[in-house]
């Protein structure tokens, strides 16, 4: 049953600091987020309240705002609110993504610059049913299914041991004003699908499903706890962090269970089950990448790169070089630097036998030369597997090519011999660092 009560022993235990916290309330004017306000208004928390008008409903729209911004001018809460203009929904493209992330964006936006603790929002247990079921049909993993988070990312939720019924009763008895939103009974989206017909079937099984549901939630947060601990274990041994990347160890790695290993990519946005499979049965050398990540596969390890890193941005740049005076190649200072990582070298070319501009570039797929020293041709990837330059070296490597995009060599290891200057060569350009 909620009321004050309930209400504050459930709020304590979620966060036990609350009476010296500053809030601020997420209220749509709908009779969750309503009785939510009531709730903080009675127990004389200092709060105050975040509306976001999206204009969808029309007069509705503006109805539910006023009824809030009402509400805290009778009692002297602060009010803030987010006008949806319409050149802010020409940019939507997922309806309910663009919504939240706006209104979170709001809701933060307005926690920083009020000097505020906590966002508080309504969820309660029906909704966290609802929640439970679109992710159990995504095959979402023990995360998804543990339930709306109570305590995250400064985002309260007190409400989610209470059932919309209990929330009803309570306004009904508090004689609250609130409005519903008709839109909510339409089966547009998969979560007003699942509230109109699927949850009404469950309900009807049982009479204590809500309550026994509500029991199971807490149970798969106990053990999604348990479980984050032992990843949190296993990542302690199989990963390490170095200055720009991450390596895990692939032997100690691939010896967990998929589930583990699964649980750990996941968090680098790895997220597709047949993606482990392909990780797992890679080549060295193989790439995949995630939004945020590339990740490269080496032969003792799984390297994690953020993608914005400089290396990984510049992977196509091209520089043109032109010789000095002096038939010598000038190199930019920042690949200077890159090169002297991997030692000094002296080179010699014939200027008849190259087609300029020349030019330095990463390495691209299907890459070949003849490498001075050695009989016939040499992939450029072979080379690099030949010398076990590792995954992450390579990516820092430059190729030194002519005009056809010939490659004149690999800077600093070898020379390709085709280009390389001889005793009867009449004019020689010289590379050297």
């Amino acid at each position: 049953m909620l009321n004050l009560e309930t209400f504050q022993h459930a709020f304590h235990e979620i966060f036990n600091d609350y009476r010296n916290a500053k809030f601020l309330l997420a209220v749509s004017g709908g009779v969750d987020s309503m009785v939510l306000l009531n709730l903080f208004q009675v127990s004389g928390f200092e709060f105050q309240v975040a509306h976001v008008n999206y204009h969808f409903r029309g007069e509705d729209s503006d109805l539910d705002q006023k009824l809030v911004e009402n509400f805290c001018t009778n009692h002297d809460i602060q009010f803030h609110l987010k006008d949806i203009s319409e050149q802010e929904k020409s940019g939507m493209k997922s309806l309910q993504n663009w919504a939240r992330n706006l209104r979170y964006d709001f809701f933060f936006k307005v926690l920083k610059e009020e000097n505020l603790d906590f966002i508080v929002t309504a969820h309660h247990l029906n909704d966290e049913l609802e929640t439970f079921l679109i992710n159990l049909s995504r095959g979402s993993g023990i995360k998804g299914l543990s339930g709306i988070p109570k305590n995250e990312n400064q985002i309260l939720r007190p409400l989610l041991h209470f059932s919309k019924t209990e929330i009803y009763d309570f306004a009904k008895e508090n004689n609250l004003e609130f409005r519903e939103d008709k839109s909510n009974q339409k089966n547009d989206y998969l979560r007003n699908k699942i509230r109109n017909t699927i949850v009404p079937e469950l309900l009807g099984v049982n009479e204590n499903f809500l309550e026994n549901f509500g029991k199971s939630i807490s149970y798969l947060n106990q053990t999604k706890d348990f479980v984050q601990a032992q990843i949190l274990k296993i990542e302690k041994e199989t990963i390490c962090e170095k200055d720009s990347y991450l390596t895990i160890n692939k032997a100690l790695f691939f010896k967990e269970s998929e589930f583990a290993q699964f649980e750990i990519l996941q968090k680098f946005g790895f997220s597709e089950a047949k993606e482990l499979q392909k990780i797992r049965k890679a080549e060295v050398g193989k790439t995949f990448h995630s939004n945020e990540y590339e990740l490269l596969v080496d032969r003792e390890n799984l390297v994690l790169q953020k993608t914005s890193h400089e290396f990984i941005r510049n992977d196509n740049a091209e520089i043109t070089i032109l010789p000095n005076k002096k038939s010598t190649l000038i190199f930019p200072e920042t690949v200077r630097s890159e090169i002297k990582e991997s030692g000094s070298f002296t080179w010699k070319f014939d200027e008849d036998k190259m087609q300029f501009p020349l030019k330095i570039r990463r390495k691209k797929e299907g890459d070949l030369f003849y490498p001075i020293g050695m009989i016939g041709k040499k992939k450029i990837s072979k080379f690099f597997k030949d010398e076990k330059i590792p995954i992450l070296a390579q990516q820092k490597i430059w190729l030194l090519c002519d005009g056809n995009d010939k490659v004149l060599g690999i800077i600093p290891f070898r020379q390709d011999r085709r280009f390389a200057a001889t005793k009867e060569s009449k004019a020689i350009i010289k590379v050297k660092l």
